[in-house]
């Protein structure tokens, strides 16, 4: 009989007891024979989720362009890597390229460089790029030397978190272990750790209250990447700006599932902490400009305006498709990707903001 991804995890736990979170979240989505993404494709009216490269062209074009913005700021280098991280179907990164063709020295000097762990979508990416020259890598750390321009759409999101919660007697890191019928529960470990106190945001916290921590190193490589090598990154993912919060969350077809109902078969994610993210990059000898949110920013970047040169040569029903579309990207109520999705920029210092951020937008900590 085959092993699913829950026996061995539930093996794993009654061998050496219950799983930090980080770890099952690695395991259900990493996992090299049952991972989430190792298996299959989780994009669009088929998959799990959508993400706002496949809602519209329009947002990889206004990237592309982004990204030529930057380059011109950097004195544009050649030739340089046009690095992408978790680059999904390859959408985004053919919208942009596409969107670049405005400025062909770019194109000429750019050199294509995609960070992607699972094999499906790799697959996805070569079918997409067909006929550009692409790199793939499985770390950060793995690209070649020369200034980067790095482009991260709802990549730090699917990085593991461990997750504590407050009690009278300190933090407890919560866990995966598994109830008297074997099924798979959060519990807390009963020892405090002092670990917690370390991150935690300053002042009194509630019992209660819980504290999430992402995965630290693709954020401190891509931060050492940048104040080393030069270059920037355009970090953009739904998240908060600090605090407290469980952000856990598995979509299975488009709702919200329960993340420990069946591992492997369902998207887990977290809320970006991008304060947390700032400061990693600070500590690193990299500056940081936002967080913005994500329609502030698109519509900065001309969002708007392509649109309706979009909508002026569509018929009727392409008008409307449009329309919705730039309100998904940019709208602004609660809920919607304009507010909750945000926007931040990291980059070597001593270049000034880049484009599309103010300098009285920089993160000071």
């Amino acid at each position: 009989m085959t092993s699913t991804l829950a026996d061995e995890i539930r093996a794993l736990i009654a061998a050496e007891g219950p799983l930090p979170v980080s770890r099952y979240m690695a395991l259900c989505l990493g996992h090299p024979r049952h991972g989430y993404y190792m298996t299959r494709d989780p994009l669009g009216a088929r998959g799990d989720f959508t993400t706002a490269p496949e809602i519209s062209q329009m947002f990889g074009e206004l990237l592309g362009l982004w990204a030529v913005a930057a380059w011109q700021q950097m004195g544009a280098p050649s030739p340089f890597l046009l690095v992408e991280l978790g680059p999904g179907r390859g959408t985004l990164m053919a919208d942009a390229l596409r969107a670049a063709g405005v400025a062909p020295a770019f194109g000429a000097a750019a050199r294509v460089h995609l960070v992607e762990t699972s094999p499906v979508l790799r697959q996805a990416q070569r079918q997409t790029l067909a006929g550009h020259d692409v790199s793939w890598h499985d770390r950060i750390e793995d690209l070649p030397a020369g200034p980067v321009i790095v482009l991260a759409n709802e990549f730090f999101d699917a990085l593991p978190i461990d997750q504590y919660v407050r009690a009278a007697d300190g933090w407890h890191e919560r866990r995966v272990g598994l109830d008297a019928d074997g099924r798979l529960i959060f519990g807390l470990d009963p020892r405090p750790t002092p670990v917690a106190a370390a991150f935690a945001p300053p002042g009194p916290a509630p019992d209660g209250a819980v504290l999430e921590r992402m995965e630290s190193g693709p954020a401190l490589a891509l931060a050492r990447r940048l104040a080393t090598g030069g270059g920037v990154a355009l970090v953009v993912d739904y998240g908060h700006a600090g605090g407290f919060g469980d952000t856990l969350q598995a979509l299975s077809r488009h709702a919200f599932a329960d993340p420990l109902a069946a591992p492997g078969d369902a998207d887990l994610t977290a809320h970006v902490d991008f304060a947390a993210l700032a400061r990693m990059a600070l500590g690193q000898g990299a500056v940081a400009f936002g967080p913005l949110p994500q329609g502030h920013f698109l519509l900065r970047l001309g969002l708007a305006e392509r649109a309706e040169r979009l909508m002026a040569q569509a018929g009727a029903a392409g008008e409307e498709a449009i329309a919705t579309a730039a309100l998904r990207l940019a709208g602004t109520d609660e809920g919607q990707m304009g507010t909750l999705f945000k926007v931040l920029a990291l980059a070597a210092p001593g270049r000034g903001a880049p484009p599309a951020f103010l300098p009285e937008e920089a993160f000071r900590g």
